[in-house]
């Protein structure tokens, strides 16, 4: 082995002597490190070492054991609110909730279990190898987590680095994958320097990243269509999700809605956006109360932009309507649905589940992609779940789009860092398309983003008001939104490629 390759450590933390439960604690408390990256705040400096124990530990003689801690405990950390949602809208016991939440904190643990066991061997070989290919090798357990079983791309590493300054402009170049590589070579850098005699290749590791991110942030700049602006206004009516029907307090949350439609629009032509649900449980295509109602509303001069579950023949679809003034209907379906939310996979194996959501087990996903003609802009909606998803956000703009929507209730998860989380990766889809986005959410939050993934204005979880802003849809392909699949496809070359010389060396 090279001298720079045995710059690398094997061993750095903690010492030798130390008991199976010391290196047990250093990796759950690693978990805990990078878990804190992704609650309500973002810091700027935790998100370069918070990944550092993790990489200490592939010189450990268990790397796959306490991989798979550090998972358990960063998932149990991050997504806490599923058992309580489990527990409120399930009905489920108290430590039934919990324990699933176990089982899915495992799964998902798995992964990083993966990336320890495998890294393992990169670390011990070192060098360039371990340099270029670690980071890779992380990029492709994020991609199947969010492929297998419907995929859960949830809290993606780039995430972390949301307010790090030229991250959100890089990712229209490299998408969020391109940053996750980046994130964990950040981090790589600073382990290897920590327990290594020579650090020059933690150095370099971390100077990449600095010469790249202010480069991006002085040169990734979308294009707008020429023209004026086109109002939009968001309604945020800060409805808590009823755990049982009751007809007076879903009569009192619908006048709310309308109310504060009525006053939104204020200005011919402004698009009015409802969040997800705002009209539950009120079905367009069949209650004609409710039907007669967004007419009037749109009818004022404000198309209408609207969520519904309706059944379309033996099928239930989850929807966003778009309704003109001159009541013009267009209609965009979801096309990639909630596991347990809106479908029950195995459901006749897990019937306790299905009272988790509205309809739950009822949906049916689409099969075409739809965009909604808004005056100059079409616009494409993404129905919560959805926009976590990069490659369908950009499938939908090499389609034409030139304004993002994304509508959501998030109310299912209370005051936790549920919509905090949810809302980076709104801000990363925006800054990858280089499209403005707008997001109404039915607790919060709710936001205008401009094209560069920054905020221009929003509300925060639990205010209630309407948001009053305008947009230019953009014009022009990103290189992220040209080839989306470029850069995971040469991630997957980097890993496999020195993961084979890797097992050749050692």
């Amino acid at each position: 082995m090279t001298a720079v390759a045995a710059s690398v450590p094997t061993l750095p933390l903690p010492r030798r002597g130390a008991t199976l439960f010391a290196w047990l604690a250093f990796a759950a408390l690693g978990g805990l490190l990078w878990a804190m990256q992704f609650e309500a705040r973002a810091y700027v400096v935790a998100p370069w070492i918070a990944l550092v124990p993790l990489l200490l530990l592939l010189g450990s003689p268990r790397p796959w054991l306490f991989g798979f801690v550090h998972g358990v405990v960063y998932w149990l950390v991050s997504i806490p609110w599923i058992a309580s949602t489990l527990v409120t809208y399930g009905q489920l016991p108290t430590w039934l909730s919990w324990a699933l939440l176990g089982l899915l904190a495992s799964y998902l643990a798995v992964f990083s279990a993966a990336f320890a066991g495998l890294g393992a061997r990169l670390w011990r070989r070192g060098g360039w190898v371990a340099m270029l290919g670690l980071p890779a090798l992380w990029v492709v357990l994020e991609l199947l987590r969010g492929w297998i079983a419907s995929g859960f791309p949830w809290n993606l590493a780039a995430y972390a680095w949301v307010d790090v300054p030229g991250a959100l402009p890089l990712s229209s170049w490299v998408g969020p994958w391109g940053i996750s590589y980046l994130v964990v070579l950040a981090n790589l850098g600073v382990a290897v320097a920590i327990g290594a005699r020579r650090p020059r290749l933690g150095v370099i590791a971390v100077l990449v990243p600095l010469v790249l991110l202010p480069l991006a942030g002085r040169f990734a700049h979308g294009a707008a269509r020429s023209g004026p602006p086109q109002s939009v206004r968001l309604l945020q009516p800060n409805i808590a999700n009823l755990v049982q029907y009751e007809p007076r307090a879903v009569l009192q949350n619908y006048a709310r809605v309308v109310g504060m439609s009525e006053g939104a629009c204020d200005q011919a032509g402004a698009l009015v956006v409802w969040p997800e649900s705002a009209g539950w449980p009120f079905d367009y295509q069949e209650d004609v109360s409710f039907r007669d109602d967004l007419r009037r509303l749109a009818a004022r001069g404000c198309p209408l932009l609207f969520n519904t579950a309706f059944r379309d023949g033996k099928q239930w679809r989850n929807a966003a309507f778009l309704l003109a003034p001159d009541m013009r209907e267009q209609r965009a379906d979801k096309r990639h649905l909630v596991p347990f939310g809106e479908y029950v996979p195995a459901k006749k194996l897990l019937p306790f589940v299905e009272g988790l959501a509205r309809n739950a087990g009822d949906f049916t996903a689409a099969s075409e992609l739809r965009l909604l003609d808004w005056g100059r802009e079409r616009l494409a909606v993404a129905i919560c779940f959805e926009v976590i998803f990069p490659g369908e956000v950009a499938e939908a703009v090499r389609d034409g789009a030139s304004v993002l929507v994304t509508i959501t209730n998030d109310a299912w998860y209370g005051d936790t860092a549920a919509p905090w989380q949810h809302f980076r990766a709104v801000r990363f889809r925006a800054a990858e398309e280089r499209r403005p986005l707008v997001r109404a959410a039915i607790t919060g939050i709710s936001a205008m983003v401009r094209a560069d993934g920054s905020v221009a204005s929003q509300l925060g979880p639990f205010e209630q008001g309407v948001l009053r802003g305008s947009v230019v849809g953009g014009t022009g392909l990103s290189p992220y939104a040209r080839l989306p699949w470029l850069v995971p496809a040469l991630e997957w070359v980097l890993a496999v490629g020195t993961l084979v010389l890797a097992w050749r060396r050692l």
